[in-house]
């Protein structure tokens, strides 16, 4: 595919991966609609871009599924139609089971898997009308397999994985296509901006994230993926050796993540 004269949605575009992501598809033929929960930070991102013309704010916040449509209907408007969805906004975790609120378990299911189905969800008809519309969602290895200290996250990740493999299959006679990505270590805000126990931030860095890979390196990698059409993607270091470990050699996953027990 081509994202020439082609309108995308971003989520999560505030930070991170969606910013990057936004900084790089802006070079290109393209309109895009940035959303994320701070106007100001979309406005900032915004103006670092070649031509903010070609961009469109809409700030909302995933938590509040329940109001989906009217931000849909409300994104259609702005350039006329959609092409592209790019499921990118969520939250991440870092605590061990014991000490996790069941109200950290549950805000990470409303954000990371129910926001994203709603929002999906909502834009649907508009895609089934059309007879053409494209799903990028960004999930994690960690929705491949699972890691101490990131129970719910993964949890959310893998819902992600199951609800989108059955979009892909039930959509296909619309030409609607699904693309899921899953990013490894990522040196990003994510560690950060993690939830603990209590609900809190984590507000600290993890080294494995640190040394992850670039925003720039991941977002280049991703955008490919994406004009491939690939189903799935997984973009990283030598963690994606997690993904054939877990089908082929689970025992040994195991093992190995208990050894490293990476937080």
């Amino acid at each position: 595919m081509t994202f020439k004269n082609k309108v995308i949605w971003i989520t999560g575009a505030s930070s991170g991966i969606g910013k990057g992501l936004v900084l790089a598809l802006s070079k290109l033929d393209c309109q895009i609609i940035i959303s994320s929960r701070k106007e100001t930070d979309l406005n900032k991102i915004k103006q670092l871009c070649p031509k903010p013309e070609n961009i469109a704010t809409l700030p909302f916040d995933l938590a509040n599924y329940d109001n989906m449509k009217p931000i849909a209907n409300k994104a259609i408007s702005l350039f006329g139609s959609i092409d592209l969805l790019i499921n990118n906004g969520g939250i991440s975790q870092r605590s061990l089971i014991l000490d996790t609120d069941i109200a950290v378990d549950k805000k990470l299911m409303d954000v990371d898997y129910l926001g994203t189905v709603a929002l999906s969800k909502a834009l649907l008809p508009h895609f089934i009308k059309n007879q053409s519309g494209h799903y990028v969602v960004v999930t994690s290895l960690m929705g491949k397999f699972s890691s101490p200290f990131r129970s719910g996250y993964c949890g959310a990740k893998h819902a992600l994985h199951g609800f989108f493999d059955a979009m892909r299959m039930e959509h296909q006679k619309d030409n609607v296509k699904v693309t899921i990505i899953c990013p490894g270590f990522v040196n990003t805000n994510i560690a950060k901006n993690a939830l603990i126990g209590d609900g809190s931030l984590q507000n600290s860095q993890d080294i494995a994230t640190e040394n992850g890979l670039s925003i720039t390196t991941f977002c280049n990698r991703m955008i490919k993926a994406i004009q491939k059409e690939k189903f799935e993607a997984y973009i990283g270091k030598k963690e994606i050796i997690g993904v054939y470990l877990k089908r082929f050699f689970p025992k040994l996953l195991h093992r190995l993540v208990m050894k490293s027990q990476v937080r």
